[in-house]
């Protein structure tokens, strides 16, 4: 196949990168990488890197953004985005500059390591995308949309060192799931304006401040917009429940907090004061969580282990 030229092509590109797990599950490495990729052509660095000098960064990328076993297998995407479009966006070489081909099961750690692995965009995406900034932006923006809540955007351009701030770019918008813009007023009418973790209720007037409407399975992870895939959450809440710092247990609604969390004496007297005790439910069971959708946040987003 020629390779690719056009912004346009670009885009198209990495929208059609395969994922797995083909459905249900959180699949973040490869849309990880990319960003994490992006963001070393934002500081002009070179196109090929070897794995081991950049796999301590990525292993933290994943730590931060990826559900819990995501940093053991690391690896996995250097792999299998290879794959990808008849191998025509990413490429291995060995230490000496020789091709690799990415046919076949994923090689150890060891592997990558001992073999002095290099890894990179090939050189037309390369070159396409280290020369058009607007470009970049509208890629990590397309990754980050098709990928992660918005709650995490900015956290994770930062983390990279992305800026996805720049104007938008002209072409076709890629299709996809329209959102339900009546979703929020939904989940946060059946929790009457409330957090369902802190009991946070400020208005302004009569608009709700600072209240908003989580997905406890992610949209971008084809969760439905249904009051039983909501919870009303303050922004707080809202953040660092999809950070996975906490979750819900689904047999009697309690809050998990994660063992990974890192507290000062003040941040310890306020958020673990909810841990085990019950969120406030919403004002009918018709709208209680959905043991499904739990079960998906404690397995795909939630850092466990959990707190006793």
């Amino acid at each position: 196949m020629p390779p690719i030229v056009t912004a346009e092509e670009v885009l198209k590109a990495f929208a059609n990168i395969r994922m797995a797990p083909a459905s249900g599950g959180r699949a973040v490495h490869k849309p990880l990488l990319i960003l994490f990729w992006l963001g070393r052509l934002e500081r002009g660095e070179p196109r090929m890197a070897a794995f081991a000098d950049v796999e301590g960064q990525f292993k933290q990328l994943l730590a931060e953004f990826g559900s819990a076993n995501s940093p053991n297998t690391r690896h996995y995407p250097f792999w299998y985005l290879g794959n990808d479009d008849e191998g025509r966006i990413w490429q291995l070489e060995s230490a000496g500059g020789i091709a690799l081909s990415t046919q076949g099961a994923v090689p150890g750690l060891t592997w990558f390591r001992e073999r002095g692995v290099l890894a990179g965009f090939a050189p037309a995406v390369d070159g396409r995308l280290r020369a058009d900034k607007l470009l970049r932006a509208a890629l990590a923006r397309q990754l980050l949309a098709q990928n992660f809540p918005e709650t995490l955007h900015s956290d994770i351009a930062t983390q990279t060192g992305l800026d996805i701030d720049q104007p938008a770019m002209g072409g076709a918008a890629l299709s996809g799931r329209r959102r339900d813009p009546a979703f929020r007023e939904r989940v946060l009418r059946a929790y009457e304006y409330r957090c369902c973790v802190c009991g946070f209720d400020l208005r302004i007037g009569n608009v709700s401040a600072g209240l908003e409407a989580a997905h406890i399975q992610w949209f971008t992870a084809d969760g439905p917009d249904v009051e039983t895939n909501g919870m009303a959450m303050c922004a707080l809440h809202h953040k660092i429940f999809d950070l996975g710092a906490f979750t819900v247990e689904p047999v009697n609604l309690s809050i998990v907090f994660s063992q990974n969390l890192q507290l000062g004496d003040a941040t310890r007297a306020h958020l673990l004061s909810y841990h085990g005790a019950g969120i406030i439910g919403p004002q009918s069971t018709a709208y209680a969580p959905d043991q499904h959708f739990l079960d998906w946040h404690a397995k795909e987003v939630f850092k466990a282990p959990g707190r006793d």
